[in-house]
């Protein structure tokens, strides 16, 4: 009995000295493995976007930009509204990468957005306002800022200038490498848009039915030319008749300031009719006065999915700031470009570099 024991206990005590020792080996083994592994599963993530991109390169970059900023307004007030635009119309097309910029090359059949005919009517002043801001700039830290960030910050300061809210600017995007034409018409809101159509557009560029709603209360600030409105006030949707949702009063005033034809084709009118060159959410109270300037306007007023975010806004001037805030900075992450292989870093906001 006492070696059958004995027995029986060695055979035991090799089992469990055996299992140790293939526990020990698969361990290693899998840890080998993940060591291995981990490099071909992981891909180093594309740096995000931060507030402090610039810190250590270029940390004087938000006061550069103001000292321009702050200038322009005083000196020609309507660079405020025209910087706001170019970001709008820079961001919506190939994305938040300044090549709305870009000047076309002479001669060239191949024409730069901002040669497109739905920009043409875009104000030099927000041109000049970037071209003075990067100049300035390039000469403290040469080679190192892009002009999309540029943009994105100058139209922040417009904002904040003309009375609106002030909100940090992330940065960290590069310039786009082309910039076309073509690639304008279909990805810009229009003045007679039905709220389908730019729930349609919004939607392709990430953005929500509210973050179309609130980006439209830019047009508290700016003017529009005659051609954007001229249909509403006297042939609306082709009834000869001007559009019922115009209030009396602002149809009498920019029938005479915009002729049905033969008008000055260089008269506009401003968007916001009591508040023009202020930042404030008067916008949405005059919707629901019939005082939208374009059809794309009032149409958020008369669409049930648009008007009571309307209503809303109309009623509090802290909840637009806040939320036009945050859907500017949503709009300023779109189509991103990083890193070179994506995109470039103009010294002349207006030429690519190669």
């Amino acid at each position: 009995m006492s070696v059958s024991s004995s027995s029986s206990s060695s055979s035991s005590s090799s089992s469990v000295v055996v299992f140790t020792c293939l526990l020990i080996i698969c361990l290693i083994t899998l840890h080998i493995t993940m060591c291995v592994a981990k490099p071909k599963n992981t891909t180093r993530s594309p740096r995000q976007l931060s507030i402090d991109y610039y810190a250590k390169v270029c940390p004087q970059l938000e006061q550069l930009v103001g000292s321009v900023t702050s200038q322009q307004f005083k000196e020609e007030p309507v660079s405020g509204p025209a910087t706001i635009r170019l970001f709008f119309h820079d961001c919506f097309v190939e994305g938040c990468d300044a090549s709305i910029l870009i000047s076309s090359k002479p001669g060239s059949k191949m024409l730069a957005e901002k040669d497109a005919e739905d920009n043409r009517d875009l104000r030099g002043e927000g041109f000049e306002t970037i071209r003075k801001a990067k100049a300035l700039v390039e000469s403290r830290c040469p080679g190192v800022v892009s002009c999309a960030d540029i943009l994105a910050i100058a139209a922040r300061d417009y904002v904040h200038l003309a009375g609106g809210p002030y909100y940090q600017v992330k940065k960290g995007r590069w310039d786009g490498r082309r910039s076309m034409a073509s690639s304008v018409a279909s990805n810009i809101p229009r003045a007679n848009s039905t709220v389908d159509q730019l729930l349609k557009l919004f939607s392709s560029k990430g953005l929500t039915l509210e973050d179309l709603v609130v980006l439209s209360g830019a047009h508290t600030m700016g003017f529009a030319h005659c051609d954007n409105f001229v249909s509403r006030l006297y042939d609306y949707h082709g009834t000869k008749q001007p559009d019922p949702a115009i209030d009396p009063r602002l149809l009498k005033e920019l029938r005479m300031s915009c002729p049905h034809s033969g008008g000055n084709t260089d008269i506009v009118a401003p968007f916001d009719v009591t508040t023009p060159f202020l930042f404030d959410h008067a916008y949405y109270g005059n919707l629901a006065s019939k005082l939208g300037l374009l059809a794309s306007d009032q149409a958020l007023f008369l669409d049930p999915r648009t008007k009571p975010l309307v209503q809303t806004l109309a009623k509090d001037k802290h909840n637009f700031f806040q939320a036009f805030a945050e859907a500017m900075e949503k709009m300023g992450s779109i189509g991103v470009k990083r890193g070179r292989k994506h995109g470039e870093k103009r010294k002349d906001c207006s030429m690519h570099i190669s």
